[in-house]
């Protein structure tokens, strides 16, 4: 099987190309052997009828050259020169008597058989009124027989056999020959069709592999053009150059409604949070009541003015609307005040592990800050308390990297290539402060905008590590 894979490497049984080619040629295949076996047939049949005409004509004629021979010879002699005057190098003639079932005469030019094969043919007891052919040790013959009447009386049986050994061994040579010429065709019929039909589905991979690449953000910009294809693909690649167009439009009029959405609810939101804090601000005549209600008001309406923000974020950067000042950063400075700023806000045990040397990468300072607090933010949430946060920085040739480390939950095989994500989420459950799932989408939104990579690797009960490469 290996073998055979290394052979045919990109053979996939469940492809049209393949059921395609397979049918055509178990078609072909049934219909040159049927035609094959049909034209072997009839050829012997030919061949056989022919013989068969041959010795029956003898049949018939050698009772008319008996009685001729009769009126001038003794019938012995008659039947002897009749015999002689029949007999060919490939046709045995003998006539047994009535009476003594006895041979009475028989042909002399015995040549083409042997004499263990005349004996078998002379025993036979009966030989058939019409020609049929019979097999000894190899030889095939064409028998007859028929009643032998001088003078409408009966004298005994006069018996032919015909070696047709000769034409058989010719026609079975022949129907080999047909056979490995008919496997031969079948071979090039085969590779044919299947370099056909290759070709004729190449259009059809063509737009596979057009439709694979397209990104939600080429939809409007993105045709696909088939040159040279059957009408019924280039009707496909319409259908579906229509039905990029519609899906343009719509992800269109999604980008420009959350965008919309999320202004329009941001300013009003960010009043009302004003307020809330005004109010809170002056809680001297508030009932304990009244205090927990605004506050926890006010935490809701941060929180989702830090949605819409969010939302904001990711529209612009699928609007290609967002700005990114991408220059030299140091990055040892930005992580040291990233984690100061969530330290302050989380009061949590965050450690750097840094190199002596400064690593400068090129990145918008603002939005890795922004990525780094999501990050440890992240870790903060799905990670026991009196656990640390470690961050450590590295140089490896050309990238700076930055690893986020936490020895938290976990995060299921089956959910890390899902992870970034957009509204995807593990498992509320295992957070303390339940997110939104847009966290991570921006952290590899920005990171990707910025020429970076970011991944996860994660073990259950033991952690997760995010790690973020950017170019130096």
């Amino acid at each position: 099987m290996s073998r055979f894979n290394r052979l045919f490497p990109k053979i996939d049984s469940f492809s049209l190309q393949f059921r395609l080619t397979i049918g055509i040629i178990i078609v072909s295949a049934f219909g040159l052997a049927g035609l094959a076996t049909w034209t072997g047939w009839k050829m012997q049949r030919i061949l056989i009828d022919s013989h068969k005409r041959n010795i029956q004509e003898i049949a018939s004629r050698l009772p008319r050259d008996v009685e001729v021979y009769s009126e001038m010879l003794p019938i012995e002699t008659a039947l002897q020169k009749a015999i002689d005057n029949r007999t060919e190098n490939d046709t045995l003639l003998w006539v047994k008597s009535q009476d003594t079932n006895q041979i009475v005469a028989k042909s002399n030019n015995l040549n083409p058989v042997s004499g263990s094969n005349i004996a078998k043919l002379i025993s036979l007891t009966e030989m058939p009124d019409k020609a049929e052919i019979y097999a000894v040790k190899g030889h095939y013959f064409v028998l007859c027989g028929e009643k032998l009447r001088i003078k409408g009386e009966l004298i005994g049986e006069i018996s032919i056999a015909q070696d047709i050994t000769r034409d058989q061994t010719m026609f079975v040579t022949l129907l080999h020959n047909v056979g490995i010429a008919g496997i031969v065709v079948i071979v090039i019929i085969s590779a044919t069709i299947a370099f056909y039909i290759k070709n004729s589905l190449q259009p059809l991979r063509q737009i596979s592999q057009m439709t694979a690449v397209i990104q939600a953000e080429d939809l409007d910009s993105y045709k696909l053009h088939l040159a040279q294809a059957p009408t019924e693909v280039k009707e496909l690649a319409q259908t579906v150059n229509m039905m990029l167009s519609r899906l343009s439009q719509a992800w269109e009029k999604e980008r420009q409604f959350t965008s919309n959405i999320s202004h329009e609810l941001r300013t009003p939101l960010t009043v009302v949070y004003g307020y809330l804090q005004s109010v809170l601000r002056r809680q001297q005549n508030l009932t304990e009541i009244q205090k927990e209600a605004l506050q926890t008001a006010a935490s809701e309406a941060e929180r989702t003015i830090h949605i819409l923000q969010d939302l904001l974020d990711l529209v612009r950067i699928d609007s290609r609307y967002g700005h990114f000042d991408i220059k030299p950063c140091t990055l040892n400075d930005i992580v040291s005040d990233v984690v100061e700023m969530a330290y302050k806000n989380s009061n949590r045990q965050i450690e750097i592990e840094a190199p002596t040397h400064q690593i400068i990468v090129k990145a918008d300072s603002n939005k890795l800050e922004k990525v780094l607090l999501n990050l440890i933010d992240n870790a903060i949430k799905y990670s026991h308390q009196d656990t640390p946060i470690i961050i450590k920085l590295k140089q490896i040739k050309n990238e700076g990297i930055i690893e986020v480390f936490d020895n938290g939950y976990g995060i299921p095989l089956q959910h890390q290539s899902r992870i970034f994500e957009r509204f995807y989420r593990v498992d509320d459950a295992r957070s303390s402060n339940g997110g939104t799932g847009l966290g991570l989408s921006i952290v590899k939104s920005f990171i990707e905008s910025m020429g970076g990579t970011v991944m996860v690797s994660s073990k259950i009960n033991q952690g997760s590590v995010f790690t973020i490469i950017l170019p130096c």
